[in-house]
């Protein structure tokens, strides 16, 4: 036991020498079904460090926090009953291993440190997110934080889903014109969380000229929206009270409609097409007018004894639509890239078509069209709302 409590000298050493980076316990041989190792590194929790333990299981990790010496006493008796077999100990001086033998004979050897500096010690981190909550008085007008800046737990997902947003325009935002106005329009704006966000995102932080305009139908969001604008000194942004199909756009860079219901994402689409936009982003909604069509043709096909269970019709139903939607984005001079927007943990509208413009040659467009028909016949689909609009 001589070389355990030497071991456990060492770890004790280094934590009150401000030394000690990680211990690992690893060959466990205990009774706890399932667990492999035990990872051990210092934490700093409300002024106090500690040591947190990550237990890893097969199929699960448990963390625990203890005080310096409730952690010194439950490492020796894990050592000392050989629950652990092994233990590697990482200081900034020196790196220590304990291997305890089947015929209980105990080795301890040092080596040469193999880390030069303390990891980070904070308990939560904060995340590096590109709209902070803290900056944003947006956010608070939009009850996804307080006055101070925390983010309320109930609108956690939200929040997750505006900064997820923003991560995926910037690349696209930043290979747009620097040397002009920017025309960018949010076709069923809503309450105007992404909205907002987009246009802090373009002109506080990319420093970007730009003229924002959300389209919203409710009298109620167009007012609640402009309130907000005015409060936030957004000067270029402003919300009208207008359905999508009925609004006419002359001049356009970007065009963005998210969770547009149905129809709704075609039309938009449709004025970002005819606008010439240089890019165009949605995130449909419903998919109703594909299913109506799949349903009522009573088409038969191989893959019928799927679409007559509803919960496939539904799915096969929206990849059809939105598979149609790229490809007839792509025979008007855009490439596109449909992708999960979120987690469906955060919201169940998560798929995302993005679109930038890019010129086809007349061959790819015939390609395009006979895909397009080939995909519509073999479902049964007489037109794609899409297709209508664009008078294809």
């Amino acid at each position: 036991m001589h070389s355990i409590q030497q071991f456990i000298q060492f770890l004790s050493d280094s934590c009150q020498n401000n030394i000690f980076v990680k211990l690992t316990l690893s060959i466990y041989q205990g009774k706890e079904e399932g667990l492999k190792n035990c990872f051990i590194k210092r934490v700093t929790i409300k002024n106090e460090h500690k040591l947190s333990f990550t237990f890893r299981y097969k199929t699960r990790d448990i963390v625990k926090n203890y005080s310096l010496n409730e952690a010194i006493t439950i490492i020796t008796d894990f050592l000392s009953a050989e629950n652990f077999k092994m233990a590697n100990l990482f200081t900034l001086n020196t790196d220590v291993v304990l291997e305890i033998k089947n015929n209980h004979q105990v080795k301890i050897k040092q080596l040469n440190p193999s880390h030069q500096e303390l990891p980070s010690t904070i308990h939560n981190k904060t995340k590096s997110r590109l709209i902070q909550a803290n900056q944003n008085s947006f956010l608070h007008a939009l009850k996804i934080c307080d006055e101070r800046g925390v983010v309320y737990p109930h609108a956690q997902d939200k929040f997750k889903q505006i900064n997820r947003y923003v991560e995926i325009l910037k690349p696209l935002i930043e290979n747009l014109p620097k040397n002009k106005v920017l025309n960018v329009a949010d076709m069923g704006s809503g309450k105007g969380y992404l909205t907002f966000a987009l246009y802090d995102y373009m002109s506080n932080h990319l420093q970007l000229k730009i003229n924002m305009i959300g389209i919203e139908f409710r009298k109620d969001m167009v007012s609640l929206c402009n309130n907000i604008a005015r409060q936030s000194n957004f000067e270029n942004l402003k919300f009208e009270e207008n359905s999508i199909i009925d609004y006419t756009i002359h001049q356009i860079d970007v065009l963005i409609a998210l969770h547009a219901c149905d129809t709704a994402t075609d039309e938009a689409i449709c004025k970002g097409i005819q606008a010439n936009a240089k890019l165009i982003v949605v995130a449909p909604c419903c998919h109703k007018q594909i299913r109506k069509e799949i349903e009522k043709s009573n088409h038969k096909s191989a893959i019928d004894f799927l679409l007559k269970h509803g919960v496939f019709m539904e799915r096969q139903a929206e990849m059809l639509t939105d598979g149609l939607r790229a490809m007839i984005l792509e025979y008007f001079d855009y490439s596109t890239k449909v992708f999960e927007f979120i987690s469906d943990a955060h919201t169940p509208k998560n798929v995302m078509i993005i679109a930038e413009r890019k010129p086809k040659t007349k061959e790819q467009k015939q390609f395009l069209y006979s895909k397009i028909q080939e995909a519509k016949a073999f479902f049964g689909v007489k037109q794609h709302h899409l297709e209508k609009l664009m008078e294809m």
